[in-house]
């Protein structure tokens, strides 16, 4: 039971008549920013240009006029289990969601995708001002025209794993 004293309420919890706490409204000039989840958007981004940085591999492209609305920023986030468990690459994860929501409305372009790939012992440990900056220095590269084209898909891959010989 109610006291008769106690302010009249609202079915969402708030005096009848009062604004919200915290304001949800965009601006007008804001950028909207989706999550990648087809695995086809994420294979494009990978064969187009790629930024690697101490915390993270950045792969970008910019999409067609006739694959989605030109003023939004698609973004996506890959940790394999070469990450460790599933503990390790969740926090990866989270991490890299972060530095993408500090970063992506002020560095990003509107109509391209973005898919941030973690680093096992680097993504989840690397200090977080330094993953800013890694995100801002790889999205300025990506857009200034000094980031890397993806490989090929019948090129071998640089390192130790190229096959038995």
């Amino acid at each position: 039971m109610t006291p008769p004293e106690a302010p009249v309420t609202g079915p969402k919890g708030r005096c009848t008549g009062s604004a919200p706490a915290v304001s949800v409204c965009l601006p007008a000039s804001a950028t909207r920013i989706e999550i990648l989840r087809q695995r086809a958007d994420f294979l494009r981004a990978a064969s187009a240009l790629r930024q690697g940085t101490p915390g993270f591999l950045l792969q970008a492209r910019k999409r067609r006029e006739d694959e989605g609305p030109a003023d939004l920023i698609r973004i996506g986030f890959t940790c394999s289990k070469k990450l460790g468990n599933a503990v390790a690459r969740n926090r990866a994860k989270r991490r890299l969601r972060e530095v993408a929501r500090l970063v992506l409305p002020e560095a990003g372009q509107a109509g391209w995708d973005y898919v941030l790939v973690g680093r096992p012992e680097a993504t989840a440990t690397r200090d977080f001002a330094a993953l800013l900056a890694d995100m801002k220095r790889a999205l300025n590269d990506i857009h200034s025209g000094r980031a890397q084209q993806a490989r090929p898909r019948g090129e071998p891959a640089k390192g130790k794993r190229r096959g038995k010989g």
